[in-house]
């Protein structure tokens, strides 16, 4: 288990650069960075069929990256072991003993206080005023 990381981040790496480096080769449509490799470098390289070769190349190298990088991650988790230091520290620390819930205390006799009326909204009748 100690030797396969290296080897794996070893392969990680260089499927990294020849996935860079193939996709900068192809040429795009629009004849962007593909034209700096020459127009027709690629096409004597790896014959008239470049565009397919180079992108079914592309297509494995992100299938080979994507699994590296997954069995990579797996690796790396199962060898961190087993807990963080933050979830042993939790799993040590004592567990609070539950306390009974207090009894309730009834409420002290109401002691019963006169209220007075509420204002009424009438006032009482004015007296008729007479008019000599």
């Amino acid at each position: 288990m100690q030797i396969i990381m290296p080897v794996l981040i070893t392969v990680h790496v260089i499927l990294c650069l020849l996935m860079v480096f193939v996709v900068l080769m192809q040429r795009p449509r629009s004849e962007g960075l593909g034209a700096a490799f020459g127009g027709g470098v690629t096409d004597n390289i790896f014959g008239a069929q470049t565009t397919h070769v180079l992108a079914k190349f592309t297509t494995w190298l992100a299938i080979g990256f994507f699994a590296i990088t997954l069995l990579l991650s797996i690796l790396t988790a199962k060898s961190a072991g087993g807990k963080t230091a933050v979830q042993e520290r939790l799993l040590s620390a004592p567990v609070p003993q539950a306390t009974a819930a207090p009894t309730p205390v009834a409420p002290p006799a109401a002691i019963e206080t006169p209220v007075a009326p509420p204002a009424s909204a009438e006032t009482p009748a004015a007296s008729p005023v007479s008019a000599n």
